[in-house]
């Protein structure tokens, strides 16, 4: 890209310009690679924790789900569709391979207190928060 040699009334309108370039040049090389996938949420109550997963075009059978040491992992493989030799393509922005995903749980979880559910290509898994580990109310006693 060309810029001008002149400036305009902001000096610092060309150094601006010049890295909004170098962001979407890097970000077309380098977006499909370096995106977090699945994508995820995390959010928690007071009774559980609950992850949404966005695993799009994934068997149920190609995800693990892990417990270890309150970081739950959800992994798999995506599995590329086959073409042949001949396939020629025009564009490929879906990653294919392993993937693997950490999430760092707020309380110690237990294997029978975890629940998934996968529906329309979304994962979600809850899980609960042990007795022992969920808030109470404590009553006054006024005197």
């Amino acid at each position: 890209m060309l810029y001008p040699s002149t400036f305009a009334a902001d000096p610092f309108a060309l150094m601006r310009q010049m890295g909004r370039d170098l962001d979407r040049t890097l970000g077309a090389r380098l977006g499909a690679r370096t995106a977090a996938f699945p994508a995820v949420n995390v959010w928690q109550n007071d009774e559980a924790v609950a992850i949404t997963a966005e695993l799009p075009g994934i068997a149920p059978s190609d995800i693990d789900i892990t417990i270890k040491d309150n970081v739950l992992t959800l992994s798999g493989e995506r599995r590329a569709p086959e073409f042949g030799d001949s396939a020629i393509w025009h564009r490929r922005d879906r990653a294919y391979g392993r993937f693997s995903r950490a999430i760092r749980l707020p309380f110690p979880a237990r294997d029978d207190q975890v629940e998934a559910r996968f529906v329309n290509g979304v994962l979600r898994v809850v899980v609960a928060r042990p007795e022992e580990d969920k808030p109470r109310r404590i009553e006054i006693k006024a005197l």
